[in-house]
């Protein structure tokens, strides 16, 4: 999965990507609203980390009124350095799923991250395997024909090699290892050799090559970003 933090204090901002990124989540910084905006449209993240006290004319607050009167439901978590009450009220009320005051313990926040996501991925309306295609580049892949489309015409997919793609669509941005993958994909009873996730791999890379932005993440696994 994605996170966006929208941070502007370097300590805090690295901190929070050590924690998150060893909690196996795909991690992308920001300073300042207007880069939290290109960035959340571009990377969908599942959740946004969004500091109130930003610098330039708009702070936290403004950009999550600017991402909820959009219809953007992504779950927010705000950072606080700041005590009055009122902010923390006008966050919630503007949508945000919690807040957390500064000085923080990373591994609360983390803890906090978890549980919001599990509430939300189980009833967000956009939950990837309620979607009938996937975009992928210069790539659909249609859920209900069970066939991949590249440059407007069809490629011959196994069955395996459609459902590892499915797979790793519905968990963009989040490290999986060869044991999810196999679990996920192949059934908790399949027993044999993890690395028969690897050859699926290659053919994936080679049907879809560019379109598929698939990262070897080395001694776990693979992640799509």
């Amino acid at each position: 999965m994605v996170i966006v933090v929208v941070e502007d204090d370097n300590s805090i901002a690295d901190l929070l990507h050590l924690y998150l990124t060893r909690a196996n989540y795909r991690v992308y910084l920001c300073r300042d609203v207007d880069s939290a905006i290109s960035t959340i449209a571009d990377r969908q993240p599942s959740l946004v980390i969004l500091d109130i006290g930003l610098p330039g004319d708009r702070d936290g607050l403004d950009l999550c009124r600017h991402l909820r009167a959009g219809g953007n439901e992504v779950a927010i978590i705000l950072l606080t350095a700041r005590e009055d009450e009122i902010d923390r009220v006008l966050g919630l009320e503007l949508g945000a799923d919690d807040y957390v005051t500064k000085p923080f313990s990373p591994r609360e926040l983390v803890a906090r991250v978890k549980n919001i996501l599990r509430r939300t991925t189980a009833v967000r309306p956009e939950d990837p395997a309620k979607l009938e295609h996937f975009e992928l580049g210069n790539s659909v892949v249609d859920l209900k024909r069970r066939e991949v489309i590249i440059d407007g015409l069809p490629e011959s997919f196994t069955s395996r090699e459609f459902d590892l793609l499915v797979f790793l669509l519905e968990n963009r941005g989040r490290a999986l290892s060869r044991r999810q993958l196999l679990d996920g994909v192949w059934g908790d009873g399949w027993y044999g050799d993890e690395r028969t996730v690897d050859v699926h791999v290659r053919q994936l890379r080679k049907k879809l090559g560019a379109s598929l932005p698939l990262e070897t993440v080395w001694g776990l696994g693979y992640r799509l970003d």
